[in-house]
């Protein structure tokens, strides 16, 4: 029984650990999320993860970091605000979206299954501008969206791409105009790129 016990505390001695590693490597959000520059140039490494995703799955970097964005403000542990019981009790939150992306549990666990392996994490953003990369390549392949076009892609991204090949964003009033801000900070984002990217190559490698 105490041999037993020994083996149950060292258990959680490695999972506490386990834990505190994964905090540790979180980044944190860049000062300026509006200036494309200035986010890479606090995380050379994620220009690198997104040159990669432009590379593998023929989505703009703009775009990508757009999405971001929009979905998390580039907080790896973003999550939608907890409901409120009797307006005061905090309450349970409306969805499973968790992450860089927001993405949903069964969304992610469905990417992991085909290609973005098993220890994927949303709170990574390596993992996060990956998946975006793949969801927007599943839109181009099922609903024939222009990997480029950040504006329809954001609508798929939200609704799904069944519910945008339905138009269900077309019940949803308020949806269109945040799909045009996306569309207009990708634009912004590749003007910015444009002014640093050769600046980029030399500091993405240290």
């Amino acid at each position: 029984m105490d041999a037993l016990l020994q083996i149950f505390k060292k258990l959680r001695i490695v999972v506490l650990l386990f834990t505190f590693f994964l905090t540790a490597c979180v980044s944190h959000p860049p000062a300026d999320i509006n200036n494309l520059c200035s986010i890479f140039k606090q995380h050379p490494k994620w220009y690198r993860d997104a040159k990669d995703v432009e590379r593998r799955w023929l989505v703009p970097i703009p775009v990508q970091m757009a999405i971001i964005h929009q979905e998390s403000k580039f907080n790896a542990r973003a999550r939608p605000p907890r409901k409120k019981l009797f307006c005061i009790i905090p309450w349970k939150r409306p969805s499973s979206a968790y992450g860089y992306t927001q993405a949903l549990h069964g969304t992610w666990s469905h990417y992991k299954q085909n290609c973005g392996g098993w220890f994927a994490s949303r709170d990574n953003f390596a993992d996060g501008v990956d998946f975006i990369g793949w969801y927007a390549n599943e839109a181009y392949k099922k609903a024939r969206i222009p990997r480029t076009d950040a504006y329809a892609l954001y609508l798929a991204y939200h609704e799904g791409i069944g519910g945008y090949q339905r138009r269900t964003y077309l019940r949803k009033s308020w949806l269109m105009p945040v799909a045009r801000k996306v569309k207009a900070r990708s634009q912004l984002y590749a003007m910015q790129l444009n002014s640093c990217k050769r600046s980029l190559k030399s500091i993405s490698w240290f």
